[in-house]
């Protein structure tokens, strides 16, 4: 499975890519050649990424379920307080 981002994400990344090879690497590469190292990026390590993001997610939403009663739980009857309870009333 690759990742697959927007033709505008892609545009972008390209720009970045590129920037990146001529600034840091001090070498200059094609629109073309960018476009295939993001693409090798996308279906090599993309996935990788992507199970990291999901198992994140996971752990989120599994922290938020088990807390759910601490997080939604309403005292019922507490209109009242304790002490009148208490003496019946």
């Amino acid at each position: 499975m690759s990742v697959e981002i927007t033709k505008e994400a892609s545009e972008k990344a390209i720009g970045s890519i590129r920037r990146f090879c001529s600034e840091r690497l001090e070498h200059d590469i094609s629109e073309l050649q960018a476009r295939l190292l993001l693409d090798f990026m996308l279906q090599e390590i993309g996935p990788s990424v992507y199970n990291a993001a999901i198992a994140d997610a996971q752990v989120y939403m599994r922290d938020r379920v088990a807390d759910l009663e601490g997080a939604c739980y309403e005292k019922e009857f507490a209109y009242w307080p304790k002490e009148t309870r208490r003496a019946g009333r």
